[in-house]
């Protein structure tokens, strides 16, 4: 647009010019030479006006695989090993915490020849662990002498004691990453350092998280939430993806698109972090097939415990839940109905 005014602009005073009698040739050398600047100063203009102009912005909500992976980046120490510790008690669920292990240990650096994640347990105390399934560990550390890690894996586990609260909240003062899988967000949750903060955890377990934690927001449908050195994945296969986002955030998309592949893994969550859409949406607990208000699951109405509030029958996978559930059955039913979000 601006090279056709100055142009038009200059060619019709031209013109003029050169039909006039009266012009002489050095004028009219002098005018055209004019022109032929003016001419080249607007090219020269539109040329630096497009490319000095800031460049398009894409929106990163348009691309499903999109995660902010340069501002969430993390550096890797120089030298030496990662430390990861694993946060271990009884009943911690083995595939939470055995997943996370899988993918740090097959990491592999191009031109390194040791593992760069040192992987360590951690328990209150030294005495054998019984996992899901009944496997037995005995712990590395306990919480009294472990190393100081950079990242701690927290899996589904039971009720911690304020012991080992104690060492997490001390513990992540120094992380990279402190993790919790499945319902380990409950126990990552009793330190405080998710209130005012979002976190998921398993779909199972959305409505009690929802009631128990009011102050923190919970995310249904995400395969991990990020906040600064915490996060928290879904429940069980999710703490894969959360690892390999982990492993990311130190080592690039391709390593850990590597570790994937070595693993056979084909699962992309870790890429997207909202993932899990299709847990977004609560099931509807129906006559025909109800649902456990405290826990979700599917349960058999004919031997299943029974609890009657105002009029409505609740099935319940187990007696603790049924214990649960009366203890404040007002909560349940408005999380059943999807009032608490």
């Amino acid at each position: 647009m601006m090279i056709v005014v100055i142009a038009a602009t200059n060619m019709s005073s031209e013109n003029r010019i050169m039909n006039a009698p009266t012009i002489n040739k050095i004028e009219f050398v002098y005018r055209a030479a004019r022109f032929g600047l003016l001419l080249a100063l607007g090219v020269l203009t539109l040329t630096t006006l497009f490319t000095t102009a800031a460049p398009v912005k894409t929106d990163e909500h348009s691309n499903p695989n999109a995660v902010a992976a340069d501002t969430a980046s993390l550096k890797p120490p120089d030298n030496g090993q990662l430390p990861v510790a694993f946060l271990i008690s009884d009943g911690a669920v083995v595939i939470d915490f055995c997943g996370p292990w899988e993918v740090f240990q097959d990491v592999m650096i191009p031109g390194r020849q040791d593992m760069p994640f040192r992987l360590y347990t951690v328990a209150e105390t030294k005495k054998p662990i019984r996992t899901s399934g009944g496997m037995q560990i005995v712990p590395d550390y306990t919480i009294q002498n472990a190393p100081p890690p950079k990242v701690i894996v927290i899996p589904a586990q039971s009720q911690p004691s304020p012991a080992v609260l104690e060492w997490i909240k001390k513990s992540s003062k120094t992380t990279d990453v402190t993790m919790s899988v499945c319902t380990g967000a409950f126990v990552l949750a009793k330190t405080g350092l998710l209130s005012g903060k979002s976190a998921t955890t398993y779909h199972g377990a959305f409505g009690r998280f929802a009631i128990e934690f009011p102050d923190i927001q919970l995310k249904r449908g995400a395969r991990f939430v990020e906040n600064g050195n915490l996060a928290t994945a879904g429940g069980l296969s999710s703490g894969i993806d959360l690892a390999l986002r982990v492993v990311e955030r130190y080592y690039g998309r391709e390593v850990a698109r590597k570790t994937a592949y070595n693993m056979e893994y084909q699962g992309e969550g870790w890429m997207n972090p909202d993932s899990n859409q299709a847990y977004a949406v609560m099931p509807v607990s129906t006559a025909e097939h109800p649902l456990c208000p405290v826990c979700g699951m599917d349960v058999d109405p004919k031997t299943a415990p029974t609890s009657v509030f105002k009029g409505t029958t609740y099935y319940f996978c187990s007696d603790d839940d049924k214990k649960t559930f009366d203890a404040g059955p007002e909560k349940y039913v408005s999380a059943t109905a999807g009032k608490i979000q």
